[in-house]
């Protein structure tokens, strides 16, 4: 952990988040936050800051999953739509029921490289490398399933956007006629 950290005791993922990761602070377990230019502590732990950040932009994590499912059929391991306007995905790097699993912004990931003992280099947005306990491959197929997960979301969104602009195309015309 690092010496600059602030702890927060309030704290909801947001658009400058980058990861959670949780640390073992005596005999609890506290996460690390990692934003944009800032690491904050939370006395909490990862999976609690990512269900209360589901409630604080209107979904259960529960719902957030099973919307997962819906659209891209993962139920394991599976990426979470935050906030869609946002661009907030996140995923975890193993079972999020594990004490050990970290939580990755998807949109801040800039590239990514096998490191030793079968870990991960992360670079992120703000140029920042964070070695993560994930193998290459994993990563690489959480990356995939949050890209398959922003894809499905964009396309029902735009198919949605195309139906209801036709109808009132239709519409508009019927009435002129």
């Amino acid at each position: 952990m690092k010496g600059k950290s602030r702890i927060l005791e309030e704290y909801e993922v947001n658009p400058h988040t980058l990861m959670l990761k949780p640390v073992e602070y005596g005999a609890k377990t506290f996460t690390e936050i990692i934003e944009m230019g800032d690491v904050i502590l939370s006395p909490f732990k990862p999976m609690d800051i990512l269900k209360k950040s589901c409630e604080f932009f209107g979904s259960s994590y529960q719902g957030r999953k099973d919307g997962t499912k819906e659209l891209i059929g993962i139920s394991y391991k599976a990426p979470i739509m935050l906030n869609p306007h946002m661009s907030m995905f996140l995923f975890p790097t193993v079972s999020p029921v594990k004490s050990e699993c970290m939580w990755i912004s998807h949109s801040h990931v800039t590239s990514y490289a096998a490191a030793e003992n079968g870990q991960t280099s992360v670079t992120f947005q703000n140029r920042e490398s964070h070695l993560v306990p994930i193998s290459y491959s994993s990563f690489e197929n959480q990356m995939l399933r949050t890209s398959s997960l922003r894809i499905a979301y964009s396309q029902r969104v735009s198919e949605m956007e195309s139906k209801y602009t036709m109808k009132s195309f239709y519409l508009k015309n019927k009435t002129n006629a």
